[in-house]
Order: C-alpha cells, then structure tokens, then sequence
C-alpha cells in the first residue's frame, strides 16, 4: 500500500475523534500503511467542525452540503447521526472519484433506509464499503472466530451474549444526548450495543440467524416508553437447531463497557469476555476449561509499542482501518455492507416485538 488515501470525514462528533486517531497512528502499527491526507471535515456546525479541523489536522472544514460536488478525496467516512447515514452512503455512491467508504454503524435508522441499502446492493455500485463493527478485529474475538470455524465444537446447541453499559441511568447523559432516547430502529440499547453483539452472532453461527421473540425492560421517568434502554432477545441458527439470547442494556449497574459471548456445542464450548479482554477460554471433555491468552494475532506483526501489550478497543479499530485501506485481510473477518444489512435486518425484527406499532 503506497498510493496515498486522500480522506474526508462526514461528522465530527465523538466517534469522528476515535477514527482520527486510528488514522493518525496506523503508521506507528504497520510499515506498509499508506501515506495519509486528511482533506476535509464536513458538519453543519461551524464552531465543531473547525475546532475539529484544527485539532486533527485536516486541510479544510465544510458544510455538508459542500462535499458532495469535491472531486479531490478518494475516501470517506460517514459518521454523522444515525438517520444520516443511509442518505449520505446513497450520495456518495453518486460520487465517481470515490474509491473507498466506511460506513457508521448503524447502516439504517429506518425500514424504508433497509430496503435502499438492499437496492442499492443489487447495483454495480463499484465502492468498498466497510461497516463500522470493529469488535470483529478484537485479538482474542479473532482467534476464538477461527477455533470455532475449524470444527473442534461440533453443532452449536445454545448460546448467549450481552453487551451492558450505564450510562443511561445517569440523568445528565440523558439530558446531553438526547437523540439516543430515539426509539429503535433509530436508536437505543439494541442498535448501539445491540447491532455489536449480532454482527458477532452473524460472524460465529452464520447468517441465518431469525429472531423467536424480543421483550424491553426497564422504565426512567424522564424517558419516552419507547426509549429502548434494555432488550432481551431469543434468537435460532435453523441449520443446527441452536437456540441462544441476547440481552443488550443501558442501564445496567456497575458496567461500563461489558460484552461477554458463549457458545456451546457438541463437542465442546467456546465464551470470551472484555472482562479479559485479550483472551477466551474453551472447553473439551478431555481437557476441561482452558485459556487461550492472545495478545495480540494482527498481521503484519506489530511491535508497537510491544508485541505483549493489551489489544484494546482502538487497537481493534485501527486494524480495521488498515484493513480498508487495502491492508493485509488474511485471518479477518471484514464487515462489508451486506454483513451491516444482515445485522440491521435482525435489528428489525427485534423492533416488531418491542415497539408497539412498528410495521417493518
């Protein structure tokens, strides 16, 4: 990789400062990382796109209606407001001097936004789009994917995952974001948390997976009823027979940023946990419970800053931008656009159980 990546980001909130960072150290991580331009910042506020010019070095900052006509990026991340981001994808589909797009998650916010995608996917679009589910690049979540793959578990029989956080419980973060008070498909529990725990379902168990039945928990008074804060789902891979839940919340005390996985099969089990976060740990009849420490398994091998240091959240998210940008793909499971529909597709049949109303 040593043709330059002229990008442009749609966005400059809080996720927008997570991807320049990953931009901005990938050469530290890997030699053949392409040479870097950051061209432009798009937001509709004047005051945060600067400032975020500014501070992450790019050349010029814009409205986004401004972008759209510009011929001088090849790359783009579109990372605005959830109900953005099917739009903004469609337009710069549009757009023939754009190479690469990386897509937010969620991919659509709405019913009507999954049937543009599924159209648009029957298109000759010519993009390489990837969607934002950088928990596929985990260290110990990508070893654990190809010990599953190789058989040694047998069928799966059940299987569980949850991703819990707190944050809602705190009435200033209600009041500061409210957007995230959105009913799903748009928002909440199981889009933001949610949407992570079925693209590794999807990842693990294969994309047949369909929703048996969904339930939302959990009441604040200041909220609408429609604000997903907890939703615990039961989900079937049919090939195998599998039956599993998912219980994605925001409102789970004393957890910040927990994703725990298990997976049981015949012949044997699987389970990871960001308790400990840089291995997973399997189990035979013959052998017992073991740990698989991991570190790190990225290709190329990276010694920055150590080949034993913990892998992390952004170091997941940088592999994936490595990967996007042409980056070595062996031993990675990449989150194209259909990964992101299939993922939006579950998404939407969780909200038929628990939005009274939803006609998706």
């Amino acid at each position: 990789m040593t043709e330059t990546a002229h990008i442009a980001f749609l966005g400059a909130g809080g996720i927008a400062q997570a991807h320049a960072y990953a931009l901005g150290v990938l050469k530290y991580y890997y030699v053949d990382a392409p040479p870097i331009e950051t061209v432009v910042i798009a937001s509709p506020t004047p005051a945060s796109r600067e400032a975020f010019a500014h501070r992450f070095g790019f050349a010029q900052a814009i409205t986004p209606d401004e972008i759209w006509n510009r011929t001088d990026f090849d790359t783009l991340y579109i990372l605005g407001p959830n109900p953005t981001h099917t739009p903004h994808l469609l337009q710069a589909c549009q757009m023939p001097s754009l190479k690469r797009i990386y897509l937010e998650k969620p991919v659509a916010a709405s019913q009507q936004d999954l049937l543009d995608l599924q159209t648009l996917q029957q298109k000759e679009h010519g993009k390489w789009i990837v969607t934002g589910f950088q928990y596929l690049q985990k260290s110990a979540l990508r070893s654990a994917l190809a010990h599953w793959h190789s058989g040694a578990f047998g069928d799966p029989i059940h299987f569980r995952v949850e991703y819990l956080h707190s944050s809602y419980l705190d009435p200033a973060y209600r009041q500061k974001h409210p957007g995230r008070m959105q009913p799903i498909p748009a928002n909440g529990a199981m889009v933001d948390l949610g949407s992570h725990a079925l693209s590794l379902l999807i990842a693990f168990l294969g994309e047949n997976l369909t929703v048996r039945g969904a339930a939302a928990s959990g009441r604040l008074k200041d909220t609408p009823r429609t604000t997903d804060l907890c939703t615990t789902v039961m989900l079937e891979e049919p090939t195998s027979g599998a039956i599993g839940t998912l219980v994605a919340s925001r409102v789970s005390h004393g957890f910040g940023d927990h994703l725990a996985l298990e997976i049981f099969g015949t012949q044997g089990a699987l389970r990871y946990s960001t308790a400990h976060p840089d291995s997973y740990q399997t189990h035979f009849h013959d052998y017992g419970w073991q740990h698989h420490e991991v570190l790190s398994d990225y290709r190329p091998t990276s010694k920055f800053p150590s080949d034993y240091a913990p892998s992390g959240w952004l170091r997941a998210l940088v592999h994936q931008h490595y990967l996007f940008l042409g980056g070595d793909q062996r031993g990675s499971f990449i989150p194209n656009l259909d990964h992101g529909i299939l993922v939006q597709q579950l998404i939407a049949q969780i909200a038929k159980y628990i939005l009274p109303g939803y006609e998706g």
